[in-house]
């Protein structure tokens, strides 16, 4: 049986990861998303508050591509 990798596909402020989390979700593709913002909280140390990772499972990549180059273009502009 082969193991499946998670790969980050976006780092950012919790709204815009919550975002892409959601459009990715839409698309039957499954996200874990790293707060370390709120584990720092936790733990008593302050992180960059751009501090999310959203990841993906590798083979879920070419299929997830397309979604994260139109969420990159509609917060750049």
């Amino acid at each position: 049986m082969m193991t499946q990798e998670h790969i980050q596909v976006f780092s950012g402020t919790s709204i815009f990861v919550n975002r892409l989390s959601f459009l990715l979700d839409e698309a039957g593709i499954p996200c874990l998303i790293k707060d370390h913002v709120k584990s720092g909280t936790l733990s008593g140390f302050g992180n960059p508050i751009n501090n999310i990772e959203l990841f993906i499972f590798d083979n879920d990549k070419e299929k997830a591509l397309p979604i994260i180059e139109n969420f990159q273009k509609e917060i750049s502009e």
